[in-house]
């Protein structure tokens, strides 16, 4: 099972400024490739901010003086690697509270940018992609078990599975695997089980 990485959601940066640029330039370029944020870079190609209409308007409202993107941009630049998973991406934006985040390479280059709307495009994963995600990852190879062990229905993310397992613990297991599957909004559990494997105080039995 493979998480979509930051890679496969970024748009490949097409525009970046430098510290110097100015305000009229920032909102020209915001304006002209009709983006909300722009990366800002050093002379190596490296994010050192990032300067977004909200910078501007709080600026601008503020009768600050400032009118070059090293005055404007939100600093340090929160980074994103492209081999990253989305999850990962998507917990680094919570953590610092930023609503994009420039991609870097191994030299520290920004190649990309990755946006929360970038992110949404998780949700927007066909039905069948999905179903079959769970239902050959996880089923098949991650728990070894037949494809038609289970019934697997999904219907605009939501992950309606029923069938029997063989032991109760395995439920848990199932739904953490599907619940982690990108694109998934919620899963409904009709699982049942042949053996209790979690009462306590209830000795298991052992065929022979």
């Amino acid at each position: 099972m493979r998480h979509r990485s930051v890679a496969d959601l970024m748009t490949p940066t097409a525009v970046s400024v430098q510290p110097g640029t100015t305000f009229k330039e920032i909102a020209r370029l915001l304006d002209e490739f009709d983006i909300t944020a722009v990366p800002v870079v050093d002379e190596s190609e490296r994010p050192v901010g990032v300067v977004s209409e909200a910078d501007l308007l709080r600026r601008r409202g503020s009768g600050n003086g400032t009118t070059t993107a090293a005055g404007l941009m939100s600093s340090p630049a929160v980074t994103a690697a492209p081999q990253w998973s989305v999850v990962r991406a998507a917990r680094v934006m919570r953590k610092h509270m930023v609503k994009r985040l420039p991609v870097v390479d191994d030299t520290g280059r920004l190649i990309g940018i990755l946006s929360r709307s970038d992110l949404i495009q998780l949700f927007l994963r066909r039905d069948r992609a999905i179903q079959e995600e769970i239902l050959e990852d996880v089923l098949v190879h991650t728990l070894r078990l037949s494809p038609s062990a289970l019934s697997v229905e999904v219907n605009d993310g939501v992950v309606t599975l029923s069938g029997t397992v063989s032991r109760r613990s395995l439920i848990i297991i199932v739904l953490r695997l599907c619940q982690s599957v990108d694109g998934v909004v919620d899963v409904i559990d009709r699982l049942t089980y042949e053996e209790d494997d979690m009462s306590v105080g209830v000795p298991k039995v052992t065929e022979r």
